[in-house]
């Protein structure tokens, strides 16, 4: 099974892909991960290395390709990243996180230890950086969910009912996969 999970910085998809990897045994890679870490190698805040990004397309489509090959080569896995939906083209489920963006700036805030207000600002910025280098990139609409089987509100749901719900999904597409055989 190959299951992506994407969605808006602060929308809890980090959270749910390792509920579901550990549960279910999936390997993880994590695109998030990978830009903070570029981000520290490079001596650089998320902010700055993402204006960094904007002028340095290789970041981006290193990333990107990367997690592509991962992804689409592996068996059993979650690829979590806010274009994963888009990249793995032979995903089995693909999954968006939403919530408001008060909601994701007050997870910001506590996760990276900034006011909710500094939390906002810099999150907006960071959304509109990530979508002009999609669309720019890969003439990606970030705010376009057609490419989604299953879209969940974080701020609804927690991470263990989100991941009842994928669970669900999971088992039913394993059923269905299994009837196709």
């Amino acid at each position: 099974m190959r299951i992506t999970i994407s969605g808006p910085p602060g929308s809890g998809t980090t959270s749910l892909a390792r509920y579901l990897a550990g549960k279910h045994g999936l390997d993880l890679i994590s695109a998030g991960e990978v830009f903070r870490q570029l981000a520290r190698e490079h001596d650089m805040d998320l902010a700055d290395f993402g204006k960094f990004a904007e002028n340095d397309s290789s970041v981006d489509q290193m990333i990107d390709a990367r997690q592509k090959e991962i992804g689409e080569g592996a068996e059993n896995i979650i690829v979590e990243g806010r274009l994963s939906g888009r990249m793995i083209g032979n995903a089995d489920l693909r999954i968006w996180l939403s919530a408001s963006l008060a909601c994701r700036a007050k997870r910001i805030a506590g996760r990276d230890g900034m006011d909710e207000e500094g939390a906002r600002v810099f999150t907006e910025n960071r959304q509109r950086s990530e979508a002009t280098r999609y669309r720019n990139y890969y003439g990606i609409e970030i705010d376009d969910l057609s490419a989604y089987d299953v879209i969940l509100s974080s701020e609804t749901f927690g991470v263990d009912a989100l991941g009842a719900i994928v669970d669900t999904a999971i088992v039913c597409l394993a059923r269905q996969q299994a009837d196709d055989l």
